[in-house]
């Protein structure tokens, strides 16, 4: 029988869905992978992250034609200092079109459909774009039915399980959780340079109480 888990489930296997007609075309994809397979594509890319911006100026670089549509009047604060200025001039130039405090709302097989996030899509402010493919890079979140299965208890609100910050074990004795789960929905705080140190305040705790 066991006596410790330590779960480190990571959060990509859930994408935040836009829930908008025509998300599950094939053409539609929240996980992006390269970008020569699409050139001389017409391509949106839906997000204001890292990344959004990784996968525009990716695609940009290998001859497609980049639409970058996000919710918010301008890309998130946390876009690495490195990517910015290259996202941003690009956008600038109009190398990659940007189209800000916009949201889609439908998605068909040869566009999609954009409107203001301040209408409801209906009154005659809505535009279609063309569009080969999509890529929805809106965001992961953690396996909460999960941890909660296992007993965890999990906050409401921003999803964070509940874990003693010094060892990291759950409020399930036995039950430690390691990785970017342990941030809920603020999946910015940890990343792999600071999370391979939960192993350090996991272990110790774990070997003396067996």
């Amino acid at each position: 029988m066991t006596k410790k888990v330590i779960l480190a489930t990571g959060y990509y296997d859930i994408p935040i869905r836009m829930d908008v007609p025509g998300e599950d075309l094939p053409k539609v994809s929240h996980y992006f992978q390269e970008a020569h397979p699409y050139y001389d594509c017409d391509v949106a890319v839906i997000g204001g992250r890292n990344s959004a911006a990784v996968a525009a100026l990716d695609l940009f670089r290998h001859g497609a034609r980049v639409t970058l549509i996000h919710r918010q009047a301008q890309l998130s604060d946390r876009i690495k200092y490195w990517l910015r200025p290259d996202i941003e001039n690009r956008i600038k130039a109009g190398e990659i079109q940007g189209l800000f405090e916009t949201r889609v709302i439908e998605i068909r097989p040869e566009c999609i459909r954009v409107a203001p996030v301040h209408t409801d899509g209906d009154s005659g402010a809505a535009k279609e774009i063309k569009n080969d493919f999509v890529f929805a890079l809106t965001g992961y979140q953690p396996d909460v039915e999960f941890m909660r299965r296992a007993g965890v208890q999990v906050e409401p609100r921003r999803l964070r399980p509940c874990c003693n910050p010094e060892t990291l074990e759950s409020n399930v004795p036995g039950l430690y959780l390691a990785g970017v789960i342990v941030s809920g929905l603020d999946t910015n705080e940890i990343f792999i340079e600071n999370g391979r140190f939960h192993a350090k305040q996991i272990i110790p705790h774990l070997a003396a109480s067996l």
